[in-house]
């Protein structure tokens, strides 16, 4: 026999102080990436604002000076000089420029050109299919570095010439992942009611199959990004990537690896922004990915 009271439920006991703070203590941590990119992007804005000196200007006489000295003009090189008098705070600042436009406009390049040969491939299917794949694959099969090496050798050193050598071979990853999606979404029911209405094939792919690449495609994206700075500085730094007037952290780091002893700040100080923003915007896309998977990416 069950007796019914009016007494009520005993209440679960609430979670200590400690596990109450864990989720508020990882929403910051998560939230670090988008702080240090975003102090990268107005480092790039405001560059010419907080450095207004030129980050290529050589005088001699102010070479090799440490972290913290003055310059023969009265002016404090914060961040010392390199072996040609140039100041580092400067060339990392204008490098971070260069190194954030080339990677914005390589991985825009890349989305644009491989989500849409990745879409016809997917969508039409066919010999359309049969051919495009075959020249990912082709493609695929040479080294992406190696081919950029390649190019950039073969012409003059540019800013446009890099970007074209690192969008060769960057749109086959964006090409195969929106082709595998295509595949996929093109057996839907609700693709196949528009494909029986009439719904052009162009209307079809711009409302019914692309809107699934999204997330996918802002997670590569980020990943890419990070790949193509890095890539850029690797150029750079073996002197068939940007002309020497055009500041860049590969050519600084470059420049400074005949003194790591006795000037370490040349090449240590760049590499470090370049670490900073390589393994932030890493996590930024692990990040993304993650919520692509859960479903929570739009």
């Amino acid at each position: 026999m069950t007796v019914l009271t009016d007494a009520p439920l005993a209440k679960e006991p609430a979670p200590p102080p400690a596990e109450r703070r864990r989720p508020a203590r990882r929403r910051w941590l998560a939230r670090i990436p988008y702080v240090v990119l975003g102090l990268y992007a107005l480092l790039a804005l405001l560059g010419p604002l907080l450095v207004d000196y030129d980050p290529v200007h050589t005088p001699l006489e102010d070479r090799l000076l440490a972290p913290g000295e003055e310059t023969a003009t009265g002016r404090t090189a914060w961040l010392g000089t390199d072996g040609l008098g140039r100041d580092v705070l400067a060339q990392i600042v204008y490098g971070a420029r260069t190194s954030l436009l080339i990677g914005a406009a390589t991985v825009g390049v890349s989305c644009l050109v491989g989500v849409v040969l990745g879409a016809v491939a997917g969508y039409a299917r066919g010999w359309i299919d049969v051919v495009l794949a075959r020249i990912f694959d082709v493609l695929l099969a040479f080294p992406a570095i190696l081919l950029a090496i390649v190019i950039a050798g073969a012409f003059d050193r540019s800013v446009l010439l890099v970007i074209v050598a690192l969008s060769a071979t960057g749109w086959i990853s964006f090409a195969r992942l929106t082709r595998s999606i295509a595949l996929t979404v093109r057996e839907r029911p609700w693709v196949d009611a528009a494909r029986v209405l009439g719904v052009p094939g162009r209307r079809i792919l711009r409302r019914h199959v692309l809107p699934f690449a999204a997330g996918p495609v802002v997670a590569m994206a980020t990943l890419e990004f990070a790949l193509v700075v890095l890539a850029e500085a690797g150029l750079s730094f073996l002197g068939i990537g940007l002309p020497p007037d055009t500041p860049s952290w590969g050519q600084t780091i470059a420049g400074g690896k005949e003194y790591l002893e006795t000037a370490w700040w040349i090449s240590t100080l760049p590499g470090i922004a370049l670490s900073l923003l390589i393994i932030n915007v890493g996590i930024l896309g692990d990040q993304l990915t993650a919520r692509y998977r859960r479903g929570r990416l739009d």
